[in-house]
């Protein structure tokens, strides 16, 4: 995900049987204490708030996702209870993330005449979702903390975030069959299980209609089988937000680490460049500052359990050569090594070509400094810290996904359609290339 530094193209979270639930509270921690007087609903967040231009609402409507707002709002207003929300809240965010899903692999209706590999309208209705959530009126105490929790629930249902599992068998069937475990730890040794991650749209503020090619790829990659040098692979796959404080607050660890140490391969996936994929080889522990979907910023070390333990500099275990050598596609691939670090004993930082010096402070990854660096460094960090330096895992940079010449106001476009279909198609082949690398 942009911004890449040096190159830098674009800068680039009632009771019931007479017992009141303030008296069971301290015997169900799971529900919240009642309040005479609830605390108002939240106001709409930054990103919320974008939901009422004229961009969004077309691709709401142009893909059949218009109407997953209203049909939650009619749940919630059933719902009488903490426990029903929560279970309410899982079931509309599963069931977006499975139709976003379904839509991109073909099944189901297309729901309007919007490109089905298009990941906006999963964007943009996850949103009318939390907007509902956050400013609605619960006909029992719903504490902020509790909104909080369920506005986080809705988050990673939505996002394929708590439904990564891999099957017990290599059919290559559908999620049904699930070993359980949610660790890859199946009864078919021969069945690889490679994990991708991709991203929300971004700089939205700068063109409302963006899509991410990273995101498109996770809609279309999750839960498929793809036929390796080394055998079949089955891929599993979560979008993740673009916000700083999601990432201190641990979204990608605690994601990704039920599920690395039983998994074959990983790739964290984010837009980059213009006209080019990348395997980042060093990912550095800093945050550059840009401004993310919330329009906060932050500039320092990327914040991390156990800091003093923290390195600046981790490594990609993709297997960058055998990928890059690959014919995988129209958009040529390389091995970028190069970096921004403040040398030991200095105070400037510069662009080292071929990787970082012994000693030296991060400054940007090949990455650069935004959070597409940060969750390569979150997940190789994560690998290390599990025992598992030998397991194959690393960031990929797509091409940046552009309208077509001339289009400044038109949500799609041939060209468009045709750079993410082919976008796609690539990371699917890259992902296939490094799961059969021996």
């Amino acid at each position: 995900m942009s911004p890449i530094r040096p190159a830098r193209p674009n800068r680039s979270r009632r009771t019931a049987l007479g017992v009141t639930l303030l008296t069971l509270a301290p015997l169900i921690g799971a529900l919240p204490a009642a309040a005479a007087q609830p605390p108002a609903a939240a106001a709409a967040t930054v990103e919320e708030q974008r939901l009422e231009r004229a961009v969004p609402q077309e691709i709401l409507r142009r893909s059949g996702f218009d109407a997953a707002a209203a049909d939650f709002a009619r749940t919630l207003d059933r719902v009488r209870s903490y426990t029903a929300a929560e279970r309410a809240v899982v079931r509309h965010g599963s069931r977006l993330w499975q139709r976003a899903v379904d839509r991109a692999q073909g099944r189901g209706p297309a729901g309007g005449d919007m490109s089905r590999d298009d990941d906006r309208p999963l964007y943009w209705a996850r949103l009318s979702m939390t907007r509902e959530l956050r400013q609605w009126q619960a006909p029992f105490g719903l504490s902020d903390a509790a909104r909080a929790r369920l506005l986080d629930r809705l988050e990673r249902s939505s996002r394929g975030q708590d439904t990564i599992r891999f099957p017990a068998a290599k059919t290559g069937a559908g999620k049904g069959t699930d070993t359980g475990t949610g660790t890859g730890t199946g009864t078919d040794k021969g069945l690889k299980r490679v994990l991708v991650t991709g991203f929300d749209p971004f700089t939205l503020d700068r063109d409302i209609r963006i899509s991410n090619p990273s995101g498109a790829t996770a809609l279309a990659l999750d839960g498929t089988v793809v036929r390796t040098a080394d055998g079949p692979a089955r891929i599993e796959t979560a979008v993740f937000p673009v916000r700083w404080r999601d990432f201190a607050d641990g979204t990608v660890e605690r994601a990704l680490r039920p599920h690395l140490p039983g998994v074959d391969l990983f790739a964290t996936v984010s837009q980059g460049r213009v006209g080019r994929f990348d395997v980042e080889r060093h990912n550095g522990a800093w945050r550059g500052g840009f401004g993310d979907n919330a329009n906060e910023s932050f500039t320092g070390t990327v914040p991390v359990d156990d800091p003093a333990s923290q390195p600046q500099w981790t490594a990609t275990t993709l297997p960058y050569r055998e990928i890059v050598a690959a014919d995988t596609g129209r958009f040529p691939v390389y091995d970028n090594t190069s970096v921004t670090e403040v040398p030991a004993g200095a105070t400037a930082p510069v662009v080292r070509p071929d990787g970082p010096t012994p000693g030296s402070a991060a400054r940007a990854g090949g990455g650069g400094d935004y959070l597409s660096n940060e969750i390569a460094y979150r997940a190789t960090l994560l690998r290390d810290r599990l025992g598992l330096r030998e397991l194959p895992g690393g960031h990929v940079h797509t091409p940046v996904l552009r309208f077509g010449a001339g289009n400044t106001t038109e949500v799609t476009d041939p060209e468009f359609e045709r750079d993410r279909l082919d976008i796609v198609a690539q990371v699917r082949a890259i992902v296939t290339v490094a799961a059969g690398t021996p």
